[in-house]
């Protein structure tokens, strides 16, 4: 009778301990932050036992997938607009809460061999280029930020997202505000009406149309650019220097940013202030259900997020990403900490 009741005893702490082990978060979003996202996913599984199952299908479906109830967690590089908030808590009964994670750049990738690996972009003229108003490497524009080089008489071809991305919000909410014609013309968003080029879906897409046609010109995350060995232009800023992308240049154009962080932490940091700042920087946010109907996973993910906002900053510059600013970490714990409450 002991050792039966010993068993069952035994049975029952190995069948709590597996169902804990096997719990697993299911999520979908950005390809911005899939580098760093996948890590964390990684060593925090390692650590606790939870299981991450996460899509990389672009901001658009991360924010659509979180209104629609089929994720425990979205990912977007462009916040939710008021309207997107507005529709999920009228579907889900909840809030959701933008939790930032990284800061990261988008950079411009291009293939021309004859521009080597250090091509001179202004605002003026990279607008121009995704207007299809420039449609050539010898155009006197390009010619004249890069007098060293003997760029040819060769087509420009434009590649941009063909899905919705937050990557594509930050890159046009770039252009919007450097670019008058753009802005009256064409907008910002996680999806626009391009003017010109061919469209690849994902980072990947696009990297893909970059590689394979010489003379075409693209955006991609840092991160995704340094890992496929990717050639990126070095851009004039607001304050007319000329800026390469890094965790530092990314970090300077938030620290203007941050002084004027609003209570729900939705932020552009693109066109910043400052010498060092690189112009096309974003954060990257989580979406969390404020209230979640499973409160087990609702634990864990503040459980994990907690974890993010310390250990998982660490990973960060290695993965050429810029942590987050602690002035932001405090605001996101706090953020975090209400997530349960009414």
């Amino acid at each position: 009778m002991r050792f039966s009741k010993i068993l069952t005893l035994a049975l029952a702490v190995f069948t709590l301990g597996s169902a804990s082990a096997q719990l697993k978060l299911n999520g979908a979003g950005a390809t911005f932050p899939y580098v760093i996202y996948s890590k964390w996913f990684d060593v925090y599984s390692k650590q606790n036992g939870v299981q991450f199952n996460y899509q990389s299908i672009g901001s658009g479906g991360g924010i659509k997938q979180i209104t629609e109830g089929t994720v425990d967690f979205g990912a977007s590089d462009g916040p939710m607009s008021d309207a997107q908030l507005k529709e999920v808590k009228e579907k889900q009964g909840s809030a959701v809460l933008h939790i930032p994670t990284v800061m990261g750049a988008v950079v411009v990738t291009y293939n021309q061999p004859a521009a080597g690996k250090d091509l001179h972009l202004t605002p003026e003229v990279l607008a121009k280029i995704y207007l299809g108003q420039i449609r050539y490497w010898n155009d006197p524009a390009i010619k004249a930020v890069n007098p060293d080089k003997n760029l040819p008489n060769q087509a420009i071809l434009v590649a941009h997202r063909s899905d919705g991305s937050g990557t594509t919000s930050i890159f046009t909410d770039y252009l919007n505000k450097v670019s008058k014609t753009w802005s009256l013309n064409v907008g910002k968003g996680t999806s626009v009406n391009w003017p010109a080029g061919l469209g690849g879906k994902g980072n990947e897409g696009v990297a893909g149309l970059v590689k394979q046609s010489e003379g075409a010109i693209g955006y991609v995350e840092l991160a995704y650019a340094v890992k496929n060995n990717l050639s990126y232009a070095v851009l004039q800023n607001k304050a007319g220097a000329f800026v390469e992308a890094s965790f530092e240049s990314v970090s300077a154009a938030a620290a203007g940013a941050i002084k004027n962080m609003p209570e729900d932490l939705r932020v552009s940091i693109t066109d910043a202030d400052g010498k060092n700042s690189y112009p096309i920087s974003g954060f990257t946010w989580l979406l969390i259900y404020k209230n979640m109907k499973d409160k087990a996973k609702e634990q864990e993910i503040v459980k994990f997020l907690t974890w993010a906002m310390g250990e998982g900053q660490s990973y960060a510059k290695d993965l050429y990403y810029a942590p987050l600013p602690k002035e932001v970490i405090t605001l996101c714990e706090k953020k975090i900490a209400s997530i349960g409450t009414k």
